[in-house]
């Protein structure tokens, strides 16, 4: 019988870095977001994954910055007001190394990606939650979900990069 864990938001974070100018990072995080895995092993060999973001609680720690990501420039939350993703696949490569494959879509625009996932293990929390963690990271082209603004410098470089990295940090508490 399949074991459900959901996502521990206190004890979890999604973040997503971008050049900026090709000279610079800019990172920023999801505030609000939800997921599960079903799993029946447990290394999680078998693991089905499902995640939901809020658009509307990106933070890159500057105001203006935030509308303009809101904004139909980028990830239009009026009309779009959530990321999901659906896993297909989580195999396990060795120890505690796997590779996630699924469908992501954003802005309405569905692409299969795979994240690299390292396994950190299970613990028991001082209340006796019992608790996994992942570590998954991928790079995405944001133009491949529709998020394509751009401006040019005065020298002809590109404002924003074409290339994003995700990286997530997650706690997972096992449901009884």
């Amino acid at each position: 019988m399949a074991t459900i864990w959901k996502v521990d938001p206190a004890h979890s974070e999604v973040q997503f870095k971008v050049k900026h100018l090709v000279i610079s990072t800019v990172a920023g995080n999801f505030n609000s977001f939800d997921g599960q895995i079903e799993a029946e092993q447990e290394d999680f060999s078998d693991a089905q994954v499902q995640f939901t973001i809020d658009a509307a609680s990106i933070d890159t720690n500057k105001k203006d910055r935030d509308n303009h990501l809101k904004s139909a420039d980028f990830f239009d939350t009026e009309n779009y007001p959530t990321l999901t993703f659906q896993s297909r696949s989580f195999e396990k490569k060795q120890d505690n190394e796997y590779v996630l494959s699924g469908d992501l879509t954003i802005k309405g625009h569905t692409e299969l990606v795979q994240f690299k996932v390292a396994f950190g293990g299970t613990a028991t929390d001082p209340y006796g939650n019992y608790k996994a963690g992942f570590e998954a990271e991928t790079k995405i082209s944001r133009k491949a979900f529709g998020l394509k603004w751009n401006d040019l410098t005065e020298t002809g470089s590109v404002v924003v990069a074409d290339e994003v990295k995700i990286v997530l940090n997650l706690q997972f508490v096992k449901q009884v």
